[in-house]
């Protein structure tokens, strides 16, 4: 490695050379990349020595805080010992390890993992599998599946046919056929009456029905599964209402169809429990997971299964034919056991179940701001959604307005007042607080201070 960069090589080398991720690069062109170069618990610091409080544990991902020293000695050891060898056949002693590890974490008789890089190769591996499944036990028909609207799955190119978002779809259509998208748990912006809507058990059976409904619509015969997050993040962390996922369990079984629990962002401490449905009491046929399950210290995701869907490929010459290289890859694998231990030892996910009551009594609180229309979410994982007319938030802000508020004016000012959070304005105008799952009392009041200073002063 050559010699540090300073501040201003880092920007004229960012600018030249980086393509960032879901970045407007002509952003930058009369202001600074932000730039980290280093993190402490819930902290981070740019290179100019500048802290920030962490309140979207770095886009959902670092749930056991940064700086771990135990996190990075376990992939150094790893490393030393066995850098790399595939899963493509064999087998490493971390895979093994971690892929019991998660069985013995899931619901139910989750029991088998397939292991990926992340996310979107994860939701892709899970429709491939259900695909793969139906195919093999006489049923190859069955290839669509159902999603909900807005709802993110991911960015490859199957990933991105089941997220419903079509912000980010158009660009690359056609995409994959099949998928079908239904109505969201948003309560504050229902599909449904208000009627409905303000009734705890209607509002969830009439989103369950819309699951239902679309299954018969398509053909139950040809739809392979159905793809929900606990809480839904984009739009705004859309929980679930009453027992609607334990009905999208009973309608899945009623047709034969595969429950998949999107957890890339619910997993591993985010909603107070293991998994999101642990919180919610369903057992889903296959979960995808990735960021949190190694706090973002090394890259790894995958899907763990029910032990049915592996019986059709136990014997002879079946093979589930998918796979990728850096797949439970021996240094990631490791970093998650070392991850785990730590959200156990320290009792991390009973934490955020613990402090959840007050983080939210924090952003409760900022419902006295006449912007803020609704505050919604579970565990570590809320939005405060923004509005143009507090007496009626059926008046929605246009899309020059939206991004005007965020772009002009909400994101810029939190990132200078220190807050790293998430102002979106895909749709209607959020802001997303995902803290490093360390958070306590003093991140929470300086979390509610920087939004009512920063809130308080937008202009509509």
């Amino acid at each position: 490695m050559g010699p540090v960069m300073n501040p201003d090589e880092l920007q004229a080398q960012a600018k030249r050379h980086l393509w960032m991720h879901f970045s407007r690069l002509g952003l930058y062109q009369d202001r600074e990349v932000p730039v980290f170069t280093r993190g402490s618990g819930v902290r981070l610091y740019d290179s100019h020595g500048r802290a920030f409080l962490d309140g979207l544990a770095s886009l959902f991902v670092v749930q056991a805080g940064h700086g771990r020293e135990e996190l990075a000695e376990a992939g150094r050891r790893q490393a030393a010992e066995l850098a790399y060898y595939p899963i493509w056949s064999a087998a490493h002693p971390t895979a093994i390890e971690l892929a019991a590890r998660l069985a013995d974490l899931a619901p139910g008789d989750l029991n088998r993992v397939f292991f990926t890089t992340g996310g979107s190769e994860a939701v892709e591996s899970a429709w491939k599998l259900a695909r793969a499944y139906f195919r093999e036990i006489g049923q190859p028909e069955r290839t669509k599946v159902i999603a909900r609207d807005l709802a993110y799955h991911g960015t490859t190119m199957g990933a991105l046919a089941v997220t419903g978002l079509p912000a980010i779809k158009e660009q690359f259509e056609p995409l994959v056929p099949g998928a079908v998208h239904v109505p969201n748990t948003n309560r504050f912006r229902s599909a449904f009456s208000l009627e409905v809507t303000l009734d705890d058990e209607r509002f969830a059976n009439a989103c369950a029905d819309a699951v239902e409904q679309a299954i018969v619509a398509e053909g139950p015969d040809t739809v392979a599964a159905v793809f929900v997050e606990p809480v839904q993040n984009t739009g705004g962390c859309f929980p679930p209402p009453g027992d609607y996922l334990r009905q999208l369990r009973e309608i899945c079984d009623r047709y034969g169809v595969l429950l998949v629990s999107d957890e890339v962002i619910c997993g591993f401490g985010r909603l107070g429990a293991w998994f999101g449905a642990e919180r919610y009491g369903f057992v889903p046929d296959m979960v995808t997971f990735a960021k949190g399950v190694t706090s973002g210290y090394a890259p790894l995701g995958g899907v763990i299964c029910r032990d049915f869907l592996a019986e059709p490929f136990l014997e002879g010459d079946a093979s589930y034919a998918h796979g990728i290289t850096f797949g439970g890859h021996p240094v990631s694998c490791a970093v998650a056991l070392a991850n785990l231990d730590v959200l156990e030892q320290e009792g991390i996910v009973g934490h955020v179940a613990d402090a959840e009551k007050a983080f939210v009594e924090r952003l409760e609180a900022l419902r006295d701001i006449p912007i803020v229309g609704d505050v919604r979410g579970a565990g570590f994982f809320w939005a405060l959604e923004l509005v143009k007319e507090p007496e009626d938030p059926a008046v929605r802000f246009t899309p020059d307005e939206r991004r005007a508020l965020i772009r002009g004016q909400v994101a810029p000012k939190l990132f200078d007042a220190g807050l790293i959070c998430r102002a979106d304005d895909r749709v209607d105008p959020v802001i997303q607080l995902s803290p490093v799952l360390l958070c306590g009392d003093v991140a929470f009041d300086e979390i509610e201070s920087i939004l009512r200073f920063v809130l308080s002063d937008v202009v509509v």
